[in-house]
């Protein structure tokens, strides 16, 4: 399996997934309360769900720089900005919306092999704290690049659930429902 036909997808997938959450989480609060589901977090110590879902848009798009071996663009820094941010700044839901729209634009717009390059690039993952790691593409992919990336999707999916927005394994796995073998749907 390439990177590209691993990682677009899985992002896709899981963005849209996100999308549909917070879609939810507007038809199921009032509007004053549902913005306010952006501040909430799952421990004192952890980022709010504005910054898990900024991060996750971060994570998907800075992946097909890295395994293209260009720069990071100055939006993506601006983007983790955003997210370290977002305790104070935590926007609107338009905004993650918006967010998680113009990740989904980067994957439309890649060649179906864009990141199949990058499997034996060297990658230098350089974190804000000093701590530097040697990677293959490939190591990249597969060990931080989805880790982190599901990391704040699922913590996303956490605080709504746990902020009491009614959503189930089927919202975590929505895109599954493309290849149901017909008939097969339980009726209850």
């Amino acid at each position: 399996m390439s990177e590209t036909t691993l990682l677009v997808p899985t992002y896709t997938n899981m963005l849209q997934a996100l999308s549909a959450w917070l879609d939810k989480a507007q038809q199921q609060v009032p509007a004053p309360e549902a913005e306010a589901l952006l501040s909430a977090r799952l421990a004192p110590d952890m980022f709010p769900l504005s910054s898990q879902v900024r991060f996750a848009c971060l994570q998907a798009q800075e992946a097909t720089h890295r395994l293209r071996g260009e720069p990071l663009p100055d939006t993506l820094d601006a983007l983790a900005s955003e997210g370290r941010n977002a305790g104070d700044q935590p926007g609107s839901i338009a905004d993650a919306q918006a967010r998680i729209r113009e990740a989904l634009h980067v994957f439309d717009t890649l060649q179906p092999d864009a990141l199949d390059g990058g499997a034996q690039r060297p990658i230098a993952l350089e974190l804000p704290n000093g701590m530097v790691f040697d990677m293959t593409g490939e190591t990249y992919a597969r060990d931080w690049a989805l880790a982190q990336f599901y990391f704040h999707v699922v913590t996303a999916y956490a605080i709504l659930r746990g902020q009491g927005i009614d959503l189930g394994k089927a919202d975590y796995v929505a895109h599954m429902f493309a290849y149901i073998r017909p008939g097969t749907m339980p009726s209850a």
